[in-house]
């Protein structure tokens, strides 16, 4: 169960990743406030991966 979490948690990841940068290209966001959208977006995505991952843990 644990290994399908994880898979799911990279590839999740990933996904936003690139839906993240589809929007910074098309908002035409400057350069400069690229690295702080990406780390914004990627810490609050995997503090819902933990939360998932701590609920799927101690429920199962």
């Amino acid at each position: 169960m644990i290994t399908i979490v994880v898979l799911f948690s990279i590839m999740y990841l990933f996904q936003i990743n690139r839906m993240t940068y589809a929007l910074v290209t098309q908002k035409e966001i400057p350069e400069e406030n690229h690295n702080k959208i990406f780390r914004t977006i990627n810490i609050l995505v995997l503090i819902l991966l933990v939360s998932f991952y701590v609920k799927v843990t101690f429920t199962v």
